[in-house]
């Protein structure tokens, strides 16, 4: 009977039953043991204050390299539970929480993370009994997941009408990307979801670059409605997921000062903010992008949609500074949407005057009363610091510059608060006397 005792039972009082029982316990325990790791005392990390990620110079010990891309907790020095997350000893943020609970990043789980991002986004309102997987993908386009955001680190999902196209960033969701791909097929029944897995962060989780549809077959370039607009759109090989969604809100709210108005848009890429302008109302629209392709794209765009609009193109800097063009007419309107000069928080420091030139040429261009719509999509530069670029453009070019609209990324792209990574859009429409 010696083998009883060792499960807390007396030889006098044994109870077979109790015993099976105390045996399934203890099996069931040993099954759903998570691999964790444990914060550094002297450690200070944001986990703490409810970030979801943790670095890897905050833990006491690594995990074996077998376990990246596998679920594992975290707790504090005090051994108390932080989360459940995903690890990866291949990225310097070796764990991303994807819940509070423990839980298993498992097909229901995903399941539950995806319905509830749709709903979020207002999807999955239900008539009559009717759920989220009744509403299919529809026509409409916006991002349905945003990561962190959304419960799924490293996975991003844009909806262009009937096609989805995902991102994948993790070692965790790159395990289970056909997973992934089931559950978006099953809850929203898209015509194709093509998988853009060539964005250079891959490379930072020790993932190769590459890009395949689930159906396996080529998505042909096509024609997409967006706010009213056709784009012709290649998302299979386009930039990032095909079109910048997150802008997709400030193009009409620029467009509302631009009747009867020149514009200037420039870091256009595909145009939209010219073609609303020149919808608009605007008498002169000019677009100006360094990459050619961007600049054919948006001629046919413009074309295609029956709107007057010019496109070039130009270094925007070395255009604004062109000492020749002193005597043309000044802008009514300047649109500033640039790619991020701060691609690492190493660089910030170099892009701040690169935001500060830009929007200094551009106030120089810009008539009396005229309108500076400026953007920075860097989650590296935080509003104080984008609103104190502007002001020394304003200070420099001696022209006082009032706030008309304060601008964000749009409710599809959500903010943690906890999180200031997930924030990284963000913008003003100003007034310059």
């Amino acid at each position: 009977m010696v083998w009883a005792s060792s499960f807390g039972f007396r030889p006098s009082s044994f109870d077979p039953g109790l015993l099976v029982a105390k045996t399934r316990r203890v099996k069931v325990n040993e099954a759903m043991s998570t691999p964790s790791l444990k914060l550094k005392a002297n450690a200070k990390p944001r986990v703490l204050s409810g970030h979801p990620w943790v670095f890897a110079n905050e833990v006491e010990a690594l995990l074996p390299a077998e376990l990246d891309g596998e679920v594992v907790e975290c707790r504090d020095r005090a051994d108390r539970f932080l989360g459940t997350g995903v690890y990866n000893s291949k990225s310097q943020i070796i764990w991303r929480r994807f819940s509070r609970e423990r839980a298993a990043l498992n097909a229901a789980f995903l399941r539950g993370a995806v319905e509830r991002a749709i709903r979020r986004r207002g999807e999955g309102r239900r008539e009559q009994g009717a759920g989220v997987r009744e509403q299919g993908a529809g026509g409409e386009c916006r991002r349905l997941v945003w990561s962190e955001s959304d419960d799924l680190p490293g996975l991003v999902v844009d909806q262009f009408a009937e096609t989805l196209v995902v991102q994948i960033q993790t070692a965790a969701m790159e395990k289970r990307s056909a997973l992934v791909g089931d559950v978006l097929a099953e809850l929203l029944k898209p015509a194709e979801i093509i998988f853009r897995n060539d964005a250079p962060i891959r490379r930072l989780e020790g993932l190769p670059l590459e890009v395949h549809t689930r159906s396996g077959t080529t998505w042909e370039p096509r024609w997409v409605n967006i706010a009213g607009f056709d784009y012709w759109l290649d998302l299979q090989n386009g930039q990032k997921t095909g079109f910048y969604l997150d802008q997709k809100a400030q193009h009409p709210l620029v467009a509302k000062y631009c009747a009867g108005k020149r514009v200037l848009d420039a870091f256009c890429n595909q145009g939209p903010f010219a073609l609303h302008a020149a919808r608009a109302g605007a008498v002169h629209v000019l677009g100006l992008d360094s990459a050619e392709d961007a600049i054919a794209a948006a001629r046919r765009n413009a074309e295609r949609n029956g709107v007057k609009a010019e496109f070039a193109v130009a270094n925007v800097f070395d255009w604004l500074n062109d000492a020749s063009r002193a005597g043309e007419p000044l802008w009514d309107v300047i649109i500033l949407d640039p790619p991020p000069f701060a691609k690492s928080k190493s660089a910030l420091e170099g892009a701040l005057r690169g935001y500060k030139e830009i929007n200094l040429r551009a106030l120089q261009r810009l008539a009396p009363g005229g309108i500076l719509a400026t953007y920075t999509c860097s989650h590296h530069m935080q509003d104080a610091e984008l609103r104190g670029v502007l002001a020394g453009a304003a200070a420099d070019a001696k022209r006082k510059v009032r706030v008309l609209e304060f601008c964000h990324q749009p409710p599809d792209h959500p903010v943690l608060v906890t999180m200031m990574e997930s924030e990284y859009l963000r913008g003003y429409v100003v007034q310059a006397e």
